[in-house]
């Protein structure tokens, strides 16, 4: 079993694991959905920011981590590169997930992804890095299986979504990930419902959710969350 694999296990011990993601406006909107998402069996969050300043949703998700400290609890600053928020996290963070990892599947150095590496070990060891790979409003990818093999050696877990926000990933295309992968986790952080997850169970190991499970940009539907999680762990693949 390789690090990265045995990293995420030391995490998420079940065979799938569900992290609804919540858009920050304030303090008290984030506890209130991130009280809503533990209470319905979720295995953590993301925190990201939409129009608000990094440093406010560090700060934010620093109250929200020391609320629930034995709870994962990462975050998503869409402000900073992989390497800059690496270098801002506190270094107990559970983990940080990044839309572009900057995986350049065709070339045969990877000096971006390599300082990305080297802040995470150095600044935030403990925490998980999700890296994006074939992402919605990133670089079009042309070697798909290759990216994902280039991506294992970098980050904890390989990110990937559907064409756009709350679209729906091929299916076909996460299968060929998770084939290229092999033990490497990998995420999907787009289009999953209660309704569709089933469709994905038998290939990826981790699903990051807003839209398929809010009633509104900023507040999640607790009864949308808890149907996501029974989903889930009902499955017997």
């Amino acid at each position: 079993m390789g690090a990265h694999v045995s990293r995420y296990r030391q995490a998420f011990s079940r065979r799938h694991t569900v992290l609804p993601v919540i858009h920050v406006d304030s303090l008290e909107q984030a506890h209130r959905n991130a009280r809503a998402a533990r209470e319905a069996g979720a295995d953590g969050v993301f925190l990201i920011n939409h129009g608000m300043a990094d440093e406010a949703l560090l700060d934010i998700h620093g109250a929200v981590a020391d609320a629930n400290p034995t709870w994962w609890v990462g975050v998503n600053c869409l402000g900073l590169s992989p390497e800059q928020a690496f270098r801002a996290v506190p270094a107990n963070v559970s983990g940080v997930w990044a839309d572009n990892a900057g995986i350049e599947e065709g070339q045969p150095d990877q000096p971006y992804a390599e300082r990305v590496l080297a802040a995470h070990r150095s600044h935030a060891p403990a925490g998980l890095y999700f890296g994006g790979v074939a992402f919605k409003y990133q670089r079009a990818v042309e070697d798909l299986e290759a990216a994902c093999r280039v991506a294992a050696r970098y980050m904890d877990v390989v990110t990937t979504s559907g064409p756009g926000t709350g679209a729906a990933a091929e299916v076909e295309k996460i299968a060929r990930m998770k084939r290229a992968l092999g033990g490497t986790p990998l995420a999907i952080a787009s289009g999953i419902t209660p309704e569709n997850v089933g469709t994905y169970l038998p290939h990826a190991d981790c699903f990051l959710v807003a839209t398929g499970i809010s009633r509104s940009f900023t507040e999640l539907d607790p009864a949308r969350v808890l149907g996501l999680v029974r989903r889930v762990a009902a499955f017997a693949g």
